[in-house]
């Protein structure tokens, strides 16, 4: 058999960051791609941007027959392409993975299994159920379901399955659901077992139903049941009352748009995520380098001749340092010379160089820099360096010069406007039209520029009444009131995280308020 070339890869059961280190390493170098349609699309952004990617999946433009998809992937390898084949769930767990492999074997072609988290293992971990529990049986059995609409049970000794002892675990859509659970309470499984189905497994839609074993079975029993579901029959489901973790976040469930840049939106991504919501990214704006680095770089060549250096974002910070290192100095140059970050992840960003910094102003604005450098004693003679945004407001190197200060003030990076509905993005306005979105965020007033200007100003002002808005603070603010938007959600603090933490607070307290009312 040839070297590997062909990588069947376990995408786990629906949250992307399950999928494995190896999985990840193979994926991001693969030269093509061939996806099933229950795959996650954020991990295909992890496939290099020279890939071929080719969704197999029953939804896509042209679905293919298994045994297609097997010459697919040999065809691919034979021309020498390095393939990713990435499978839902486990490849060899009730999948086609095996059949894949096993075609591979008899062509003589290399391949490599990446095991991937079993839907029928992740979900119920992630609804806070653990499919084995000593005192719960020593059996874990699971059973083939299927994603059509047969409503035929599987070919399984259903009156011994029924006696057994311990866990069953199925994956099935409500049809077969319902025959199945028929199946076992036919053959003698007690009606007053506990039981639990579980939709769209570890995804932020997550919807778990808990009953007796009699009660899921009028449920999937329903004409109008047909969605695909987790199905967990033992003691076992009873312990989620104890063991529920991820649909008891704070923000479990909620829908919240990111429009932040996406190279510096990682961060409220991340942590919209781990609180629990379903973080949309649509970002208004990229960052670019200035049209004319002429003056940045000029800045960098003299500044030894500077007093101080402020920075009022960590993109100043990145773009001011990439100029700085590019040219024929150093960090060395930067002695002597007295450094202000507005803000702690510019300061963060400043540390990463290594370098001391002077000064960071209590508050994360313009006017508190002002305030902090001094503005009220003469600052005459003092040269001051500003690198910035191209669409940074007057005031701070105004005031300044107000107070005899001698400013330079050089673009270090522009915004740029990005089109909310290329690149196959979500199609945010619609999804607000349908009230698919509980929130929006801003974290600069040109975000909030480029999403009226996306949307429309009359429709934009009209959806985000619909919603709540957040605003990272009182600039971002008050060009959002500028533009009839109101603001619900602004922090005392202007961060990522403490924007966070107000959005968390709104929401408990928003959900404290429901659950008032309906008392």
């Amino acid at each position: 058999m040839t070297e590997a070339r062909i990588f069947l890869i376990g995408a786990g059961p629906g949250d992307p960051s399950l999928l494995t280190v190896k999985g990840h390493r193979y994926l991001t170098t693969a030269d093509v791609v061939v996806y099933d349609h229950l795959v996650h699309q954020q991990m295909l952004r992890l496939v290099r941007p020279d890939a071929e990617t080719i969704d197999v999946g029953p939804a896509a433009p042209r679905p293919l027959e298994q045994d297609a998809i097997c010459l697919l992937l040999a065809e691919k390898a034979r021309e020498g392409k390095t393939v990713a084949r990435l499978k839902w769930g486990d490849p060899f767990v009730f999948d086609s993975g095996g059949k894949e492999a096993l075609f591979l074997h008899e062509q003589g072609l290399g391949f490599e299994v990446v095991p991937g988290i079993p839907s029928s293992i992740g979900s119920p971990a992630y609804a806070g159920i653990p499919v084995t529990y000593p005192e719960a049986g020593d059996t874990l059995t699971l059973v083939r379901g299927h994603e059509g609409d047969t409503s035929v049970p599987p070919r399984v000794a259903w009156s011994r399955l029924a006696r057994v002892k311990g866990t069953i675990v199925t994956y099935a859509t409500g049809p077969q659901l319902a025959a199945m659970v028929k199946a076992l309470r036919r053959h003698g499984r007690p009606a007053s077992e506990p039981a639990a189905l579980i939709y769209r497994g570890t995804l932020p839609s997550q919807h778990t139903i808990q009953g007796t074993l009699e009660e899921v079975e009028k449920l999937v029993s329903r004409p109008a049941h047909r969605e695909a579901a987790v199905l967990v029959v033992g003691r076992v489901a009873a312990l989620r009352d104890h063991l529920r973790w991820y649909d008891a976040r704070p923000l479990f469930g909620m829908r919240i748009v990111v429009t932040r840049a996406r190279a510096q939106a990682a961060e409220l991504v991340t942590r919209l995520a781990q609180l629990g919501a379903d973080p949309i990214e649509a970002p208004t704006i990229q960052i670019v380098p200035p049209e004319d680095p002429a003056p940045l770089d000029d800045a960098c060549a003299q500044i030894a001749s500077f007093d101080w250096v402020v920075f009022t974002s960590a993109n100043a910070v990145s773009h001011f340092m990439h100029h700085l290192l590019a040219g024929p100095g150093d960090v060395r140059d930067l002695k002597g010379v007295q450094l202000c970050a507005v803000g702690p992840a510019t300061a963060e960003a400043l540390a990463r160089y290594g370098i001391t910094i002077d000064l960071v102003p209590d508050e994360y604005r313009a006017e508190a820099v002002i305030r902090a450098l001094g503005v009220d004693r003469d600052l005459t003679g003092s040269r001051v360096l500003l690198p910035r945004a191209d669409l940074a407001r007057d005031l701070l190197p105004e005031k300044l010069r107000r107070a005899g200060a001698d400013v330079t003030a050089v673009i270090a990076y522009q915004t740029a406007p990005v089109d909310l509905e290329a690149g196959g993005g979500p199609d945010i306005y619609r999804m607000l039209l349908e009230q698919r979105v509980d929130l929006v965020t801003f974290t600069s007033g040109s975000s909030v520029r480029n999403f009226v200007t996306a949307l429309g100003p009359d429709q934009a002002a009209d959806l985000l009444k619909r919603v709540d808005v957040a605003c990272i603070g009182p600039v971002t603010a008050d060009e959002a009131t500028r533009l009839d938007i109101s603001t619900t959600i602004m922090p005392s603090e202007y961060t990522v995280p403490a924007m966070v933490r107000a959005i968390v607070e709104h929401v408990q307290v928003r959900r404290r308020d429901k659950e008032g009312d309906k008392r």
